[in-house]
């Protein structure tokens, strides 16, 4: 998978911007503030229709305009995209070599991405919801059906917690029978997250932990483990929501007093331990940041496996912050089979000498130039 070239309008800082990336390695070198992670944000945005940085897609669109249009070319090795995508205050438009696409499911996946950021070390330290976004994101970048799945699950969710909230005075038999509907509806959208993100991360810590013992030279065993709100060790879809009907029930009158939907893939969590002891609360500083760049790389190899090309990888400032050994085992991961996007505030923070074919691009108040 390769990002042939990227066009920004009204984007952030960026008025216009047009750019060739035509290279295996391309640096965009560039002072606090001047654009760099936007850049990376659009070919983000431009992989999964929402940014990794807000949840207000107006944040994306440049102060005084009403739009933002992105563009992208992508190499595929069955042809060439052609992204884009609008977006407004009416919503977003995608479109895929001209063909407007009614669902934005069906143009998620056309370009996949793995982000490298400073705050990746909160998928260790966070809380379960960061750790719960990057599941999200990731499946939903290899699988697009899920993201369906997870947004319907949302707005039965929230449905459920308003319907729990006015049962509190009152439990009419309407209600009740209300409140059986959205059961069945959260159940059914809810075993379909739940069995999907159990595949993903069975998958991930195969090669998490494989990645993991190559950087701590085998002194440290990383272990993934799914936490879920309810234990669901069956793979059988008709089993799975009967026990998932059997608990609500059971949870009845306490989400009732509460106003709360308190089991399901919205309270689910991941957990981490090396060598035994978990890395959230007892790892040191190392440990969690290695942690986190062993599930990076692990998401690289994750998506080729499942898709047969290697995704496109962004490095949002991120070289500067590891170690030597580190940054090393990260270069030679992705050289020569991985395009990679890099920010940096100065080139001599990172290996350059270790990257071959690097096209060096550097960026001002939202001007690039060579």
């Amino acid at each position: 998978m390769f990002v042939k070239s990227v066009s920004l309008q009204h984007y952030r800082n960026y008025e216009t911007m047009e750019l060739d990336t035509n290279n295996n390695v391309n640096i965009f070198v560039g002072r606090n503030a001047q654009g760099k992670t936007n850049l990376l944000e659009s070919i983000f945005v431009l992989a999964l229709t929402k940014s990794h940085r807000t949840a207000k897609d107006r944040e994306l669109i440049a102060w005084d305009k009403d739009h933002t249009l992105l563009k992208a070319a992508v190499e595929r090795k069955y042809g060439t995209y052609n992204l884009e995508l609008n977006i407004s205050k009416q919503g977003k438009k995608a479109k895929l070599n001209g063909l407007e696409q009614k669902k934005l499911s069906n143009f998620i996946g056309s370009l996949n991405v793995v982000m490298f950021a400073p705050e990746d070390l909160e998928i260790v330290k966070g809380g379960p919801s960061v750790r719960r976004r990057f599941l999200d994101m990731e499946i939903g970048q290899v699988h697009p059906g899920y993201l369906y799945h997870l947004q319907q699950y949302q707005k039965v969710l929230v449905q459920r917690n308003n319907l729990l909230k006015q049962m509190w005075n009152d439990r009419s038999s309407a209600h009740m029978q209300m409140l059986e509907v959205w059961n069945e509806q959260l159940v059914e959208h809810g075993v379909k997250i739940v069995k999907k993100r159990k595949y993903y991360l069975k998958k991930l810590q195969v090669w998490a932990e494989r990645i993991h013992a190559g950087i701590t030279n085998g002194q440290e065993q990383l272990a993934i483990s799914y936490v879920p709100s309810l234990a669901l060790d069956e793979d059988n879809e008709a089993v799975l929501f009967e026990q998932f009907m059997i608990k609500l029930s059971q949870m009845n009158d306490q989400e009732i007093r509460r106003g709360i939907t308190l089991v399901g893939p919205h309270r689910d969590d991941l957990a981490f331990s090396i060598n035994g002891k978990e890395v959230q609360t007892y790892g040191s500083q190392g440990q969690q940041r290695t942690t986190a760049l062993s599930l990076k790389l692990a998401e690289i190899e994750f998506m080729h496996e499942e898709i047969g090309e290697y995704p496109v990888l962004l490095l949002d400032d991120v070289l500067s912050e590891l170690d030597s050994y580190r940054q090393t085992q990260l270069i030679e991961t992705f050289q020569e089979k991985v395009q990679t996007f890099i920010t940096t505030t100065g080139i001599e923070s990172i290996h350059a000498h270790r990257l071959q074919d690097a096209n060096v691009f550097h960026v001002e108040n939202g001007q690039v130039r060579r």
